[in-house]
């Protein structure tokens, strides 16, 4: 009986101690949906489905509540991350290279796990532009953010590689910060100085559809192969402060790429309505997700290949030995690069 009695009071205080630690985590996570696009459709399939707080409630957090906020672009997104205002952050490698490279010594920001792998296309109105040789000063790109998104970070590569180290930042002065469906408007309205537009499925293929535009650059051929287009990332102190929370984001991001590669209608289905059913239609949607080349992935590609540039070119002091230096544990085990 007394044994009985020491089992019932043991089992008591665990599940309080259980009850306490989950109580001791955030109650309110607040996630910015990023710059738009396929790039971003793992995070809307997580907001319709509410994965995060299944598996918070399955782990303790049972009254977590989820706040998907409209913001978007790599500066602004770093920003609410810095500032407090969102909990994680959402954008390209080179942005969140930034913050990884600056933070080392107080909230150490850290990949949580990528979410795809998609190419970016330099899309032109102007007949006269035919390669980068031909972009002067009076032409002016579009980029989701100045000298700290993918675009921005391609462009110095491929002018490194075809005009010397000297010529790294021969571009930057030509780039607009602008989100990819003012991009699209500027591009195709053929009165805006923007005559170029650096950007990635669905908004490329919108571009194409107008016979003026032709693309000039891929940025798969920059990178030598299929590279990460957004991942997720987080300060040191929000993971080690909750544990339970985080790994319920780890379980969501997985069940999110899961359910849009064996489902893609349904996917199609959540980024259609997410756009209000203008700009593209499910079939279009269905046939982005169906091109080999737009990869829905946890596993980070290219990522180090970015560090290592932007190291050497001295945007970043810290240079990275493996990309398992940027991305916290949980992903360790996937064939990242």
């Amino acid at each position: 009986m007394k044994h009985k009695l020491m089992c019932a009071v043991c089992g008591a205080l665990l599940a309080m101690q259980g009850f306490a630690a989950a109580m001791a985590e955030v109650q309110e996570l607040k996630i910015p949906k990023g710059a738009g696009g396929i790039g971003f459709l793992p995070l809307l399939v997580m907001e319709q489905q509410k994965s995060i707080e299944k598996h918070a409630a399955e782990l303790g957090n049972k009254r977590l509540k989820v706040s998907y906020v409209n913001l978007g672009g790599p500066a602004v997104v770093n920003d609410a991350l810095l500032s407090g205002a969102a909990h994680m952050a959402a954008a390209g490698p080179p942005a969140f290279l930034f913050l990884w490279d600056r933070t080392r010594d107080n909230a150490q920001i850290t990949g949580i796990a990528a979410m795809t792998s998609l190419p970016m296309y330099l899309n032109t109105n102007n007949p006269d532009i035919k390669a980068l040789r031909d972009i002067t000063a009076k032409d002016r790109m579009a980029v989701t953010a100045i000298k700290v998104s993918i675009p921005s970070i391609i462009m110095q590569m491929a002018a490194r590689k075809e005009f010397g180290e000297k010529e790294t930042f021969r571009y930057d002065r030509f780039t607009v910060g602008l989100p990819h469906p003012d991009g699209v408007a500027a591009l195709l309205s053929g009165i805006s100085e923007i005559d170029l537009h650096f950007t990635s499925v669905p908004f490329h293929t919108r571009e194409l559809k107008d016979p003026r535009v032709h693309t000039i650059l891929v940025s798969d051929d920059v990178m030598g192969g299929s590279t990460t287009f957004t991942l997720l990332y987080t300060t040191r102190k929000f993971r080690d402060e909750n544990p339970l929370t985080y790994k319920a984001i780890v379980r969501a991001v997985k069940d999110a790429i899961d359910y849009i590669n064996q489902d893609k209608r349904g996917a199609a289905r959540i980024y259609f309505d997410s756009i209000g059913g203008k700009g593209e239609t499910i079939e279009e949607i269905m046939a982005t997700l169906n091109d080999p080349k737009n990869v829905i992935t946890m596993v980070p590609q290219n990522t180090l290949k970015y560090a290592h540039f932007m190291h050497e070119i001295g945007s970043l002091r810290n240079r990275a030995r493996s990309w398992k230096d940027l991305f916290f544990p949980e992903i360790h085990d996937l064939p990242g690069n």
